[in-house]
């Protein structure tokens, strides 16, 4: 059985289908689901995963024995970073799921569990959201288990955040200084698929932690990504660099709050100074085959046609 959690989200749903396609059973594993409008996954999510053939469960990353319920019987686990979906203090609770989460792995540990992990993973402090995917990692290597640390680039579809107010006043926010600065970036499919396949693959099992890290084919700017939302879109979309003593306020009006503003902030503090990148060590690279263009084209609204 591989169990993963995480399964309704883009990357998830690529490694359950994935999984599936080369015949495995997979628990899709998801937080509490929708009912009378309160916060949880969409019924759409789940029913999409039932019909690739999952079982599926809902836990609570809080809980341990909860998560414990959801890993019984398990070959292989695929574990996330999952945010809160509260505005409390994002760093504690997120620590908080990884502590429960971790300790029902150390007590009934599977034989594989990959980490799903992010680029810049490797530093302890001073990189904003991305220490709390160095202290997944940390935690994780007490799990008597074959590891893998899958670390992936940001996240194309992240754009989908803020692409309504973006098609709206056709104006991109650039926290990335300057505007024009190529960065590294991954589709969640490229990231699934892979997931998938080093969960299945045993021929490292001798390495532990088999530290993995996946990009797309071409690094991108904040310029690219105007010009090609603008493309797709069929308006003008202008990169608008938002200046450092402006990001608070961008971040709050965009509804983040001023922790979660502030772990934001300090991660792009070290994007811009290059910390957030491919390990230098890191020997095992993949490159994604999806392109800037065809993931935002999964996300960016068909234009009206125009009729003459």
């Amino acid at each position: 059985m591989y169990v993963i959690f995480g399964a309704a989200g883009r990357v998830g749903h690529a490694s359950a289908a994935a999984l599936r396609e080369a015949g495995q059973a997979v628990r899709a594993v998801v937080r509490e689901v929708v009912q009378d409008g309160k916060p949880g996954e969409s019924i759409a999510q789940v029913e999409r995963l039932e019909q690739l053939g999952c079982e599926v469960a809902v836990a609570d990353l809080r809980d341990t024995a909860s998560v414990a319920r959801a890993i019984e019987g398990a070959f292989a686990v695929q574990m996330l970073c999952p945010l809160p979906r509260t505005q409390g203090d994002l760093g504690a609770e997120m620590r908080q799921m990884i502590d429960a989460s971790v300790a029902a792995l150390q007590a009934n540990p599977p034989q594989r569990v990959l980490g799903l992990s992010d680029y810049g993973a490797e530093h302890a402090s001073g990189t904003g959201i991305t220490t709390l995917f160095h202290y997944l990692e940390t935690q994780l290597r007490g799990v008597d288990a074959q590891l893998i640390f899958l670390r992936s680039a940001e996240h194309m579809h992240n754009w989908a955040r803020i692409l309504p107010a973006v098609l709206t006043r056709g104006m991109l926010p650039s926290l990335h200084l300057p505007a024009s600065k190529r960065f590294p970036t991954v589709a969640a499919q490229d990231v699934g698929r892979l997931a998938a396949e080093l969960l299945l693959d045993d021929r490292a099992l001798n390495v532990s932690p088999r530290v993995v890290s996946i990009e797309s084919v071409q690094r991108v700017s904040t310029l690219d990504v105007a010009r090609t939302l603008g493309e797709l879109a069929q308006r003008d979309v202008t990169a608008r660099e938002v200046p450092r003593e402006g990001w608070a306020a961008t971040l709050e009006n965009a509804g983040l709050g001023a922790a979660h503003a502030q772990l934001i902030m300090d991660l792009y503090d070290a994007h811009n100074a290059g910390r957030i990148d491919v390990e230098a060590n890191v020997s095992e690279r993949h490159f994604g085959a999806t392109t800037l263009a065809q993931a935002l084209a999964a996300i960016v609204p068909v234009p009206a046609r125009q009729t003459a």
